[in-house]
């Protein structure tokens, strides 16, 4: 099989393929990034006649059609949008789409005399040496001689001869050849990745979810341009709702449903899921078409009939209708957001709390197809909430997502997913889990582990109040700055020559107030609980504002303080993270546990 050929195509044959859509522009490396001083170089590059480097196309493969003819090839840009989209805005006058959504132009200005190039700005709209924007002279009725005959009387020159040169010469940047490697259409999506991340000196790795895009970009028969577009649009609203105005200037789109099915995300604050499109491909996929590899879902929308080998219009079609109600499903306000109150509901209040974001996307997908399939609120709540929290504790999409996406929605019965749940949790979670391994993955330095934020989410869920705290609710502390603070004080141990990666061993912080903190200071637990102790028998508070020991004594058990630390020194330290451990191991179980009523 070859795997490629090069051609070399002018630039004006490059942008009439693009116009007449035989080569579709994914926008896989998303919009417009380049600098107007880059787009100015570009074209001073194409000018003085220097190397610009190779396109890469893709070949989409031949599809029969339904009454047996087969489609014409069409291409798929994989690299070279930024150079292309700077060809079509400076020469064509096209505007495109910037960083933040907004459409605009970079316009492009040329000095004949110095054959120089700028861009463009108010003083040199003024000033008639300059050809304040170049696109004029690449329009279809352009005459250079007119052009130049007009320019020297304007400018009081008389040696036309000289101006045309300059003037000639910028046309032919229109007739300069673009090196275009074209792949064939029967190559897989790890062998275009190779050749792409090899030939592209900047390293950026390609993924099947790119792919998909560009799929999707390629096929108008089906609204697959529209659908990219939406997926597009609605993953940057998640992010920044505040554009939404600026993407109502897009009014061919902002006149579609797909349009109308995220207006609801200009007023969204929210930003505990915001999902990229690889998310929002991932979710929809797995849920709509039961399968992990995203690889899979690019071969089904080019029409791939996996038993025949062969590429199939209808079987395009349906995936395009399939994916397009997918797509629908993961936007729905009303799914959206009561996904979001569960895992909030399940104490993860702070986008820090969550690290994993492929746990987040199969939470999703469970969510949607409980949804499908009409079970109750009740129990999609709490399959969801246990499914996520166990995910996380077990990291089981640590490695190789796709594949455990894939064993896991094979596995489930929708309409009954407790049972599988509660296969894993007897192999996964069992008691030696909770007693030896838990303890041991919370043998850590790393503030952000996943499993100190699964302790931190059973305080936010049990309404735990922070560390000495009295009135003040640990997840009020979370939900802002985290305030997290040493049990035993940093700068206690660092006096005592304890390294930074055991003074900061997450077995010793807590959820606490920075006044309490500061009352706190450098002293030992042997010293300053002990004061707390005795602000209980006088009733004058000094750290925070507890009175009584009954009071006191529950703060401690919420915050997994072992018995006995009112009396500890730096010679009991290990023992307390210890001893720790093994508590907040215990009160993770039990709050996992929490979580369940549908079984015992």
């Amino acid at each position: 099989m070859e795997l490629f050929n090069v051609n070399s195509n002018s630039v004006q044959f490059l942008l009439s393929q693009i116009e007449a859509k035989l080569i579709a522009i994914p926008e896989i490396q998303r919009p417009f990034v380049w600098s107007s001083s880059k787009v100015r170089d570009f074209v001073d590059s194409l000018y003085q006649g220097y190397p610009v480097g190779y396109i890469i196309t893709w070949k989409t493969p031949t599809v029969r059609l339904k009454d047996g003819n087969t489609s014409a090839d069409k291409l798929i840009l994989i690299d070279g949008q930024q150079r292309v989209a700077a060809l079509m805005t400076a020469l064509q006058g096209r505007p495109i789409i910037g960083k933040d959504y907004s459409s605009k132009r970079i316009v492009i200005a040329f000095h004949p005399m110095d054959e120089k190039f700028e861009v463009s700005n108010p003083a040199i709209r003024k000033n008639s040496e300059w050809i304040s924007d170049i696109s004029a002279l690449f329009a279809s009725d352009f005459s250079p001689y007119d052009f130049v005959q007009c320019y020297c009387e304007e400018n009081g020159l008389t040696d036309i001869g000289s101006m045309f040169k300059p003037v000639d010469r910028l046309t032919k940047i229109a007739a300069c050849l673009i090196g275009n490697i074209q792949l064939s259409s029967e190559l897989d999506i790890q062998t275009v990745s190779e050749i792409f991340i090899r030939i592209n000196s900047k390293g950026v790795v390609l993924n099947a979810a790119d792919f998909a895009m560009s799929r999707m970009a390629a096929n108008e028969n089906y609204n697959g341009h529209e659908l990219r577009k939406c997926i597009d649009y609605f993953c940057h609203l998640a992010v920044a709702p505040q554009s939404f105005s600026q993407l109502s200037e897009d009014s061919r789109f902002a006149g579609t449903r797909y349009f109308e099915k995220m207006t609801w995300l200009k007023n969204e604050k929210d930003d505990l899921y915001d999902p990229s499109y690889r998310d929002m491909l991932r979710v929809t996929f797995t849920s709509e078409f039961g399968r992990g590899k995203l690889e899979n879902l690019v071969a089904l929308l080019s029409g791939r009939n996996f038993e025949t080998r062969t590429f199939e219009e209808s079987i395009a079609e349906e995936s395009f209708k399939r994916l397009e109600q997918a797509v629908f499903r993961f936007m729905n306000e009303s799914n959206f957001k009561t996904f979001v109150t569960i895992l909030r509901a399940a104490g993860f209040i702070n986008v820090s709390m969550i690290r994993s974001r492929a746990t987040v996307n199969f939470a999703y997908v469970l969510f949607l197809t409980m949804r499908k399939y009409k079970c109750p609120a009740w129990q999609i709540e709490e399959v969801v909430m246990r499914w996520f929290v166990m995910s996380i504790l077990t990291q089981r999409y640590s490695s190789s997502p796709e594949s455990a996406f894939g064993r896991d929605i094979r596995n489930l019965d929708p309409t009954n997913p407790q049972e599988y749940l509660q296969v894993i949790e007897r192999a996964e979670l069992s008691d030696a889990f909770w007693e030896a391994g838990l303890p041991q993955r919370l043998k850590s330095a790393v503030a952000s582990s996943p499993f100190f934020n699964v302790y931190l989410a059973s305080q936010v869920k049990m309404k735990d109040r922070g560390f000495l705290s009295k009135s003040v609710f640990a997840g009020d502390l979370i939900a802002g700055m985290s305030h997290k603070h040493h049990v035993f004080p940093r700068n206690f141990l660092k006096k005592h020559h304890v390294m930074r990666n055991r003074y900061n061993q997450i077995a010793n912080y807590v959820i606490m107030q920075p006044s309490i903190n500061i009352s706190v200071g450098d002293k030992a637990p042997s010293v300053y609980l002990s004061e707390v102790i005795k602000q209980c028998e006088t009733g004058q508070p000094v750290y925070g504002l507890i009175s009584e020991r009954d009071e006191l004594r529950e703060n401690l058990r919420s915050h997994c303080i072992p018995e006995g630390t009112e009396e500890m020194g730096i010679e009991d330290y290990d023992e307390f993270l210890v001893a720790r451990r093994k508590l907040m191991s215990y009160k993770i179980r039990d709050y996992y546990r929490s979580l369940r009523s549908f079984s015992k």
